[in-house]
């Protein structure tokens, strides 16, 4: 009797063990479709970014022209305007949306998995607000400085002009030195992490202060130049651009899904991360500071492109769950696909003009957590 209890006993460990897999297992598939469902909407987008605009292009021309440009063996369009325009004009654009839009979303993703707070993102601790007052400060005192003269360098065979890549080392700078002062005060072991966000959230403020302050002191010219970059804008993005961008993001993506197993465990709490072996306060700098460098990389060039870094991660998740082995690769392909409606719009809804993609991401951001909070409000009612 005793022996069949207990055969009994492992028939049922079995089953719930089984039970168990067939339901991680499944959860893996669903996470794993996600992403490679996001994947192929990233790259029809991306087609239609090449073939939507003041000209629009037939799909079909826009193939041909990729797929010649490849392999040049096969034929191209016959109108070989669409090449000039797909080639030189939309395809370092589009490549721009896709690199920028992955690089945001994983970046919000690293902040809120490492602060354990869903509403931090590059946007929220300042990051973006320290590299706007940076090139501020590059449109403002380069004639000071250096007069009206006009100097380029050529850069992957294209021109830069030292101008616009001056306002691109002070965005870069000035962004990276605003979290390297978040973590400075993060140092003390009396301070929350509650405490860090809001130290982010005031630098924010305060170097939105020096933006708006530079932005009095400027003439019409710089302040009609400060106005366009703080709205964002892949216009000035060309081939060079994506190739000087490209590696570094590719590098701290794959060093934050390195790091991703490790923000798994400080989701139990710092305590517990420390009990397992995790070194919090490393991962913790480490993240924060390779988050910030993959934005100001990217905004430096861009200009200012809020909400992604918040949105792509709560989609995501709300989709995947909690998992950082999967939720940066999903928030990489979400903000791509965020940021690529986003600039098909801005160059078609009032063509030939082409409105700031930032305009949009605002617009997006702002209904997205209205309905979020209105279906939270809901869910508890419920």
């Amino acid at each position: 009797m005793s022996d069949e209890s207990g055969l009994a006993s492992r028939l049922r460990e079995l089953e719930k063990k089984s039970s168990i897999e067939e339901v991680y297992e499944s959860s893996v598939a669903r996470k794993r479709l996600y992403i490679l469902g996001c994947a192929v909407v990233t790259v029809v987008l991306f087609i239609a970014a090449l073939s939507l605009g003041s000209v629009d292009i037939p799909f079909s021309d826009t193939v041909k022209v990729i797929l010649h440009s490849i392999f040049p063996f096969i034929e191209g369009p016959e109108n070989e305007t669409y090449s000039l325009i797909v080639l030189q004009s939309r395809l370092p654009k589009a490549l721009m949306a896709i690199i920028t839009g992955a690089a945001l979303g994983v970046a919000g993703a690293v902040m809120q998995g490492i602060l354990r707070n869903p509403l931090v993102s590059p946007f929220t601790l300042g990051v973006s607000s320290a590299a706007a007052f940076g090139a501020v400060i590059g449109i403002i005192f380069w004639p000071m400085l250096f007069g009206a003269a006009t100097s380029y360098i050529y850069i992957f065979g294209n021109i830069f002009y030292t101008r616009n890549l001056l306002v691109m080392l002070f965005a870069f700078l000035v962004g990276l030195a605003s979290v390297m002062f978040v973590l400075f005060l993060a140092r003390r072991s009396d301070v929350s992490k509650s405490t860090v966000i809001l130290a982010g959230v005031i630098i924010g403020y305060l170097f939105q202060a020096g933006v708006s302050f530079g932005k009095y002191m400027s003439d019409d010219e710089a302040l009609s130049e400060i106005t366009f970059w703080l709205l964002g804008s892949l216009n000035g993005v060309t081939i060079s651009t994506v190739l000087i961008v490209l590696p570094p993001v590719i590098l701290c993506m794959l060093y934050m899904e390195y790091l991703a197993p490790k923000i798994n465990v400080m989701a139990a709490g710092d305590d517990v991360a420390k009990s397992l072996g995790v070194n919090v306060p490393k991962i913790r700098n480490h993240g924060l500071i390779v988050a910030t460098l993959i934005t100001c990389v990217c905004i430096a060039f861009t200009g200012v492109i809020g909400f992604i870094g918040l949105m792509a991660p709560h989609i995501s998740r709300m989709i995947i769950g909690n998992d950082t082995r999967y939720l940066l690769p999903a928030a990489a392909v979400t903000g791509s696909v965020v940021l690529l409606v986003s600039d098909i719009l801005s160059r078609t809804l009032f063509a030939p003009e082409v409105l700031p993609i930032g305009i949009f991401m605002y617009l997006f951001g702002g209904i997205f957590f209205i309905w979020l909070i209105g279906r939270k409000k809901r869910d508890v009612v419920m």
